[in-house]
């Protein structure tokens, strides 16, 4: 879900943030925010033809959100459903002066009216390769009880089992969706594969439900049912019902998960599984930086207890080294590993498992992630950006002139993106971008003024990173003294503040 979020994103204009206004902004702030604009990017202060077509460009993009924010009809569907919402044929027929409820359903009938026109057919390919090597002889050799055993010298390292899957999906409506998958899988010289064919539809903005139908060499056919459901903004329950059939009979399973989102970054999730392996299953997982997972089970056959830790790095590669400890009546098993991109679409990751009676194993994986489309829009994004500068500097200069003269707000340096450590000057060029000039365009009476709202909308801005979290870094000179703030993407920021203001005493 976070990939298709960040796809919209790139695909809509935000008009709050183009605009620099609150979302719940008066016409009269709107009206300013629109004049001021319109004033940088009039086509008429322009007369080289390439600046006068990027400033019309502008200009009629300014005016498109001002049209919409500052009529209480369209500003409502924004409000409600972006852009999107506002492209949707009809609108035109429907009574004004709507409640937020009757524009909702408005919207829902609409929505259904055009997808049954025009089906969007997508696939989704996702892939996992990995393999399990048996490195125990490295640490714990055997007894040999014959010298004249060939290559008994040499510890014996060997691969017993690999596994490899594959899956795809394919929208059949607005609601339905087809999903395909295989897997093939070999342990200690015996294997087999597997192929699943499942009909997803969403009956609701709350849930789901999943009709699934397997076959196998390992197992028999498998017949299964799968239900989602918000209960609350911040709870989820999902329910697996699932008939195994195999040479000893039907073989039915239930499996129950109740979730809740206990902060920003914790879930806490219940599990209970009856049938195969009936369990009970606790666990917190707290995913930031740095993710934590403290679990407990209760089941026949296994029983236990699991810690386990993640560490992400902020670099390019998307690093991440992590551990676990898990405990309980089979015995002991400590794992360690690390996971690096290697390509755009392929994540190698490797993992020791050390344990007691286990022994000793190696797990190579390589994920093939799913295909981003977002590389076009990015650069499209990136050259309405670098257009949208080029017809700053003018203005910029004389705000610049202003501003010196009364001692007043310079911005000295400005970069939007994603920071890395200092060590890694190649990551920083990629992954920030200089928005010094769009900053000082914004300064007014010694005064910036930034809203709750993603920076990436502001005009001149543009998303380097997209999906990933973002800082504003500002360097401002003040009645002549430096200052420094760095703030998140979506946090509102004043300046000049007496707390930006760089010690020099030291």
């Amino acid at each position: 879900m976070a990939t298709a979020l960040n796809e919209e994103e790139l695909d809509n204009e935000d008009y709050y943030s183009l605009l620099n206004v609150r979302r719940e902004a008066s016409s009269e702030e709107l009206k300013a925010a629109y004049r001021r604009l319109c004033m940088l990017y009039h086509p008429d202060k322009h007369r080289d033809p390439e600046l006068k077509s990027q400033a019309e460009r502008l200009f009629n993009l300014v005016h498109q959100a001002y049209e919409v924010l500052s009529d209480p009809q369209t500003r409502a569907i924004y409000d409600i459903y972006g852009k999107r919402g506002l492209e949707m044929e009809g609108w035109e027929v429907v009574e004004r002066r709507r409640t937020p409820a009757e524009i909702r359903e408005e919207f829902e009938r609409l929505q259904r009216e055009r997808e049954e026109r025009r089906l969007q057919q997508r696939t989704n390919p996702k892939g996992t390769i990995s393999v399990g090597i048996d490195a125990t002889d490295l640490f714990d050799r055997y007894e040999e009880e014959y010298e004249d055993v060939s290559g008994s010298g040499f510890p014996q390292i060997e691969i017993n089992k690999m596994h490899i899957s594959q899956s795809i999906e394919a929208p059949l409506t607005a609601t339905d969706t087809a999903i395909l998958s295989g897997s093939l899988s070999t342990q200690n010289g015996n294997g087999g594969g597997s192929i699943n064919f499942a009909l997803r539809r969403v009956t609701s903005a709350k849930g789901w439900g999943e009709l699934e139908f397997g076959a196998g060499d390992l197992q028999g056919p498998l017949f299964g049912l799968k239900l989602f459901r918000n209960l609350t903004p911040r709870c989820f329950v999902t329910t697996n019902c699932a008939l195994q059939f195999s040479s000893r009979g039907i073989r039915p399973g239930l499996t129950t998960v109740l979730a809740r989102n206990l902060d920003k970054n914790t879930v806490g999730y219940l599990q209970w599984r009856w049938g195969i392996q009936s369990a009970m299953n606790t666990s917190i997982v707290r995913d930031t930086k740095t993710s934590f997972t403290v679990a407990l089970q209760l089941g026949i056959p296994h029983s236990f207890a699991l810690i386990s830790y993640q560490h992400k790095f902020q670099d390019d590669d998307q690093t991440r080294v992590k551990g676990s400890l898990k405990a309980g009546f089979f015995g002991t098993v400590v794992e360690y590993g690390a996971e690096r991109k290697i390509s755009r679409h392929s994540v190698l990751g490797a993992a020791v498992s050390v344990g007691v009676p286990q022994g000793v194993s190696l797990k190579v994986k390589e994920l093939e992630k799913q295909r981003e489309s977002t590389a076009t829009d990015i650069l499209q994004k990136k050259q309405e950006a670098e257009a949208a500068v080029r017809l700053m500097q003018e203005s910029v200069r004389r705000i610049i002139e202003a501003e010196e003269s009364r001692m007043g707000l310079i911005i000295v340096n400005a970069w939007y993106g994603k920071f890395v450590n200092d060590k890694s000057k190649k990551s920083e060029k990629v992954k920030v971008i200089d928005v010094t000039v769009p900053l000082q365009c914004l300064v007014k009476d010694s005064k910036l003024i930034l809203t709750e709202a993603s920076k990436a909308g502001l005009p001149g801005f543009y998303d380097p990173c997209v999906g990933e979290e973002k800082n504003l870094k500002v360097l401002y000179q003040f009645r002549g003294v430096l200052h420094q703030v760095m703030a998140l993407d979506n946090e509102a920021l004043r300046i000049p503040k007496q707390s930006h203001r760089i010690d020099t005493d030291g």
